[in-house]
């Protein structure tokens, strides 16, 4: 489904900082960015017409790749870089890439990937949609940096700039209502503050994953599991942003960790109590009406006011049903949904977390007990081994002789 490599890349944006030459209030890296802009892309994208979600879904990932290999290249030189050696540019960046990727999907990512860098037309209201997005998490972002550099002397051009550049996407309806702080901005500004929790805050780690990173780990990991089982548009789709959203409600309840939310009986029915309610009251009614139902759908609620966004499901004629073999529904108008495959996408990057830190030299009691009891409960989903894949990918971050290897436990 991915190999080790591509993984190194994708969890090493968690350490790559931004605006890294001003002073900052709290620490802002891409992976949380990246993250943010999927979000705002989503809802941009949903108030338009004619927006293929698969080559929006796509185009960000490609544009997250080519974004970590260029990274020491600031954003406003590497815009004007483009302009005049994008074919070097792009070269360079899929020479980079071009181990990692080979092996993904036969060949075809890494040919899809190649063909997007070196056609500008390719996706093109879907790459529009993506430049508005990062733009406006851009602009959240740099509401942080302002408030602890006033004092510099460029930081009003640098205010003026990032203001101005909201008139080039105007003609988006999302943007508009963004940012004129209509009701859109809530959850905007709500899933942003997701990069402030931080993952396994009961134990030191590197490197530091927040939980709106998080999400998007496991969205891209949902988007190659549907990749490799052959998934429909819609079913991808959805597999994409289930796993973008999934952990939207600790904006408002906090992130429990496992141990502490299924150690205590009956504390996690109380738990998701709680977020229907908070989602009902603080989510909802800030979601543009023509989109409660499907992100309702996505967040993994369900009849008799009911959640849980990693059940295999579908809705089909306006009927949510919970199924047994998901494959069966592989079409379209079934809207399906791999809840199951998704809590594997969940728990292999909760493993990586652990296992990344550990072959760093951070070995606290908390990531080994933690990674050995995730590698426990990892199986395999319409063919595609977790545990396989975990077991790859601790051998390649275990190489060093820094960590010990999920294969020396003993799990009898």
């Amino acid at each position: 489904m991915i190999n080790p490599k591509i993984i190194d890349y994708i969890f090493s944006s968690a350490s790559i900082q931004r605006w890294n030459d001003y002073p900052r209030m709290v620490e802002l890296v891409e992976l949380d960015k990246q993250a943010h802009k999927f979000i705002i892309a989503f809802f941009i994208a949903k108030l338009e017409d004619d927006v293929n979600f698969t080559h929006l879904i796509e185009a960000g990932i490609f544009e997250f790749l080519r974004r970590i290999v260029v990274t020491d290249i600031r954003p406003d030189v590497f815009r004007k870089a483009l302009q005049k050696k994008s074919k070097e540019i792009n070269s360079w960046v899929i020479e980079k890439l071009k181990e990692s990727l080979e092996p993904i999907q036969n060949g075809n990512f890494l040919k899809k990937f190649e063909e997007y860098l070196t056609d500008s037309n390719m996706y093109k209201k879907e790459r529009f949609i993506l430049k508005a997005a990062s733009y406006l998490a851009t602009k959240w972002e740099f509401s942080i940096v302002y408030q602890t550099s006033k004092f510099l002397t460029d930081i009003e051009n640098v205010k003026r700039s990032v203001e101005d550049e909201i008139e080039d996407y105007y003609e988006l309806i999302g943007v508009r209502k963004i940012s004129l702080n209509k009701k859109l901005s809530r959850i905007i500004d709500l899933s942003g503050r997701l990069r402030f929790q931080k993952r396994w805050a009961q134990t030191p780690r590197i490197p530091e994953t927040s939980v709106l990173g998080h999400m998007l780990t496991v969205a891209l990991f949902a988007y190659f599991y549907s990749k490799d089982v052959d998934a429909c548009d819609k079913r991808l789709e959805n597999n994409f942003y289930t796993a973008l959203f999934h952990d939207l409600p600790e904006a408002l309840t906090k992130d429990i960790i496992s141990p502490v939310k299924y150690s205590v009986d009956e504390l996690s029915n109380i738990i998701s109590e709680y977020e229907i309610i908070k989602i009902e009251d603080d989510i909802l009614p800030y979601i543009p009406d023509n989109l409660k139902d499907e992100f309702s759908y996505l967040l993994g609620l369900y009849e008799d006011n009911k959640k849980d966004e990693f059940l295999d499901r579908i809705k089909y004629k306006n009927k949510i049903e919970i199924v047994e073999k998901i494959k069966d529904y592989n079409l379209n108008k079934y809207n399906a949904i791999d809840g199951k495959a998704l809590k594997q996408c969940d728990k292999l990057s909760a493993f990586i977390e652990a296992s990344l830190s550990i072959s760093h030299g951070i070995k606290s009691k908390e990531l080994q007990t933690g990674k050995k009891h995730i590698f426990k409960t990892l199986k395999s989903v319409e063919g595609i081994d977790f545990k396989q894949i975990a077991k790859q990918i601790d051998e390649e971050f275990g190489s060093t002789g820094q960590t010990q290897s999920v294969l020396d436990f003993d799990f009898d």
